[in-house]
């Protein structure tokens, strides 16, 4: 039995991996609770001493529900489909859900971590290319497989868990000034996905933590 004390989020407004837990979470009709880890002030709050007893890896998101706490995204998202009611994240089919996690896995081991926070800032100076590099040779895989598995979404005409990943994935790609021409099926893909409830109120612009000049 799910308990019934909110879920709490911690987590980023512009952090893809918060975005995918936000619009799980809306696609579920979840109502939660968000606790703002700014990623870059003070030094980076995920950094201190508090935040690392929830997440010992010091990053965004972690999830305070049901009495334990869960700091991978992917591992979130399909807890939350195994313990509540409302939409499948993960299709029924046991095929369809292969392909829902292969391409939920390749955006989110393949090609987000890649161009994280913590990896950009160590590259320096030619972070924007080394993100657009990565994002770039992700995609032109990614774009591929989407063409066999997509219908109206990424995996047949229903939202998956791929769905969730895929969007804060574009959004980076296109904060990164990658070109998104060259792959159509992600780019149709993704402005159907952003015209959908749970896509919008879950984006980063329209979050408490997003800073007034970036709000929509």
């Amino acid at each position: 039995m799910a308990s019934q004390t909110k879920p709490v989020l911690h987590g980023y407004f512009r952090s893809s991996c918060s975005w995918r837990v936000r619009i799980a979470f809306a696609l579920k009709g979840i109502e939660y609770d968000q606790v703002p880890v700014h990623l870059i002030k003070d030094g980076g709050q995920q950094l201190t001493t508090q935040y690392k007893s929830l997440n010992p890896m010091q990053q965004v998101p972690a999830v305070e529900i049901d009495g334990i706490t869960l700091s991978q995204s992917l591992a979130v998202i399909q807890y939350i489909d195994e313990t509540r009611p409302g939409p499948r994240l993960l299709p029924a089919d046991p095929q369809k859900r292969a392909q829902a996690r292969m391409i939920s896995d390749l955006i989110a081991s393949g090609i987000q971590p890649l161009q994280n926070l913590y990896v950009i800032q160590k590259i320096g100076a030619e972070k924007v290319q080394w993100a657009q590099h990565f994002i770039d040779r992700g995609f032109q895989a990614l774009e591929p497989i989407l063409k066999q598995t997509a219908g109206e979404f990424c995996v047949g005409d229903e939202i998956s868990m791929a769905d969730v990943c895929l969007v804060p994935q574009v959004y980076n790609a296109e904060r990164f000034k990658v070109d998104m021409e060259k792959f159509p099926t992600i780019k149709r893909l993704n402005e159907a996905l952003l015209e959908i409830d749970a896509f919008k109120v879950s984006h980063p612009s329209c979050q408490p933590d997003t800073p007034p000049d970036l709000r929509a």
